[in-house]
């Protein structure tokens, strides 16, 4: 093993060597720390690329990283949601540890003026690299939170997190960020508040016209205050949801606001810009950089050079033009020659929501493949298997499959161990470093159990025994697909009447029916019981590891507090534009 380790600081000083020479640094001001560019898409299927098998989307750039790297064919992230799977990101951890999901109808943030988010006291793979002297920077989506207790104390915003440069969105991309689109924010709750405040303006207006003929004896100070109890629901209810385009759609540089309501048109084209900017003055230093696309999550705003250019509609169109910004990122790193010394990882947050359909009729969510489920719908594949592709030449192989279960948290431990960092040891990290398996030092990876959360409840695990090809998968309770607001909804919910239980638990051999399309039973699987046992055993293991944390999705937590809210600009109206020079760069 030390010879082994030995061997590869000898290759990588080599390589370090050799594009000294490109670029006219030395390796003591690298210490031989590679640059870390980490992609992640939003709500891409993993049927959509064309390396893990669409044969009708258009995705070059994405499927050369796949040729020149690894791709990794079980890769899961650890939410079928934005907001959990990218705090499991971020700290390695399971969402529930951190309190970053939720058992009931909220399972994401829904305003930037949210009190939840991402706590103080966990420890981004970014807080690390930084204090390791990396350049640490994040552009694009984040749907962590901002602010705790003011509107300027920034508690969970990424420049609290380790990141010394962030610009992008705080929120996520939603129908109410692009104008005539309907919101997309608990709209049952708007419904119900209009027509409750139709009804109070009716009631008012009746009593009114009943005291003026006389039918009715209402002192006119029970009429005031009647009136302003109106006004105050109706403001309350517009103030909520008439300005959600205003707050939730602004673009931050770092702390502060530049764009309210962002302009989502011209915003991805700039956020490339501000990627190739970073990697451009941080080139002779090892950096990170954390790319979060807002492809291809709906409403699509997709660039005029790509609209109707694929087989796949308006979804296809936005595939093809994040691949086109992927391809302008490797093309940068290979362009200031640090292709050698950059590793570049490619990923979606989660699966996609093939059954979505957007204002226009199209079917507007992705393709998960063969694999059943999609985005929201607890622990079934389509919802959280996800791309996992790798690219460092020189350091790993290319054109390599891999096929062992590996999950979203485990980039935390493996780019920490990268750095030259240790793994924090006063909490419990539940990702593992792949760069053994990537670099084909080992065939099985660090996981025999890998546990799939509904909101805050285990609704299955997976096991992997050591030396074994066997992949076996338990549903402990699955959402009713046809209940509530599961179909054609991002949200399935994981409570009461929304849930079937199993006794007993579903159980599926995903190396031989990956598609999960057929439950096995003791007549079909000899040691059924026998794999039920050791699961629930890994269950009841991974159970006394959790401890109880404050909710960061409670509604308390997610609910809008104007005093909380980003705003540039007079509140509650928050207008500016400091960031209008659109790109021009043509496409």
């Amino acid at each position: 093993m030390v010879l082994c380790i030995n061997l590869k600081k000898v290759v990588a000083s080599i390589l370090c060597y050799s594009s000294t020479l490109m670029i006219g640094i030395t390796c003591a001001e690298t210490n031989l720390r590679p640059n870390i560019v980490l992609i992640m898409a939003d709500d891409l299927g993993i049927g959509d690329i064309g390396c893990y098998g669409n044969n009708t989307i258009r995705t070059p750039n994405i499927d050369s990283l796949a040729k020149e790297g690894v791709m990794l064919t079980h890769h899961i992230a650890a939410a079928p949601l934005c907001t959990p799977s990218r705090a499991a990101f971020m700290t390695g951890r399971y969402p529930i540890r951190s309190g970053m999901d939720n058992g009931h109808r909220v399972r994401v943030l829904l305003f930037t003026g949210s009190s939840g988010g991402l706590p103080k006291n966990e420890t981004t793979f970014a807080a690390i690299l930084q204090k390791q002297g990396y350049a640490t920077g994040i552009v694009g989506k984040w749907h962590l939170g901002v602010n705790c207790e003011s509107r300027n104390d920034y508690c969970h915003h990424p420049l609290s997190h380790g990141f010394d440069f962030y610009y992008g969105t705080p929120f996520t991309n939603v129908h109410d960020c692009k104008p005539g689109e309907e919101s997309g924010i608990l709209v049952d709750v708007q419904v119900d508040l209009g027509l409750a405040t139709k009804a109070l303006v009716a009631g008012l207006l009746t009593l009114l016209l009943l005291r003026w003929t006389g039918f009715a004896n209402i002192g006119w100070k029970t009429m005031a205050w009647l009136a302003v109890f109106c006004f105050l629901f109706f403001g309350a209810w517009y103030s909520a949801f008439g300005f959600l385009r205003h707050w939730n759609c602004l673009i931050m540089r770092n702390y502060e606001v530049v764009q309210q309501p962002s302009n989502f048109e011209t915003l991805s084209t700039r956020m490339t810009e501000e990627a190739l900017a970073f990697i451009e003055r941080n080139q002779k230093k090892p950096f990170l950089l954390v790319m979060s696309l807002l492809h291809v999550h709906t409403p699509f705003f997709t660039h005029k050079a790509f609209i109707g250019k694929s087989k796949h509609g308006s979804y296809g169109d936005n595939v093809e033009e994040m691949d086109w910004h992927v391809g302008q990122i490797v093309n940068s790193i290979n362009n200031v020659g640090l292709a050698n010394k950059t590793l570049i990882y490619f990923t979606s947050d989660h699966g996609g929501s093939w059954d979505s359909v957007g204002t226009n009729g199209e079917h507007d969510g992705g393709w998960n493949g063969i694999y059943r489920g999609k985005k929201g719908l607890a622990g079934w594949e389509g919802g959280i298997r996800v791309p996992g592709i790798f690219r460092w030449p020189g350091l790993l192989p290319s054109n390599k499959k891999i096929d062992e279960p590996t999950s979203l948290m485990d980039i935390y431990p493996t780019i920490v161990n990268l750095a030259g960092a240790s793994l924090p040891q006063d909490r419990i990290i539940d990702g593992r470093d792949l760069m053994p398996l990537l670099e084909g030092d080992v065939q099985y990876s660090g996981h025999e159990f890998l546990f799939h959360y509904c909101g805050s409840a285990l609704n299955a695990a997976r096991w992997h025994p050591r030396g074994s090809d066997s992949v076996w998968k338990a549903h402990f309770f699955t959402p009713k697909f046809e209940v509530g607001s599961c179909y054609k909804s991002a949200i399935c919910r994981c409570h009461g009447h929304y849930i079937s239980y199993h006794d007993p638990p579903l159980l599926f051999d995903l190396s031989k029916d990956p598609s999960e399309a057929n439950p096995l039973s003791p007549a079909t699987e000899p040691l059924f019981h026998e794999i039920q046992n050791q699961i629930q055993l890994g269950v009841e293991e991974h159970r006394k590891t959790l401890t109880p944390v404050p909710l960061q999705l409670s509604w308390n937590n997610v609910l809008w507090k104007p005093w909380l809210q980003p705003c540039c600009g007079t509140f509650p109206f928050c207008w500016c534009d400091k960031d209008s020079n659109s790109s021009n760069k043509k496409i």
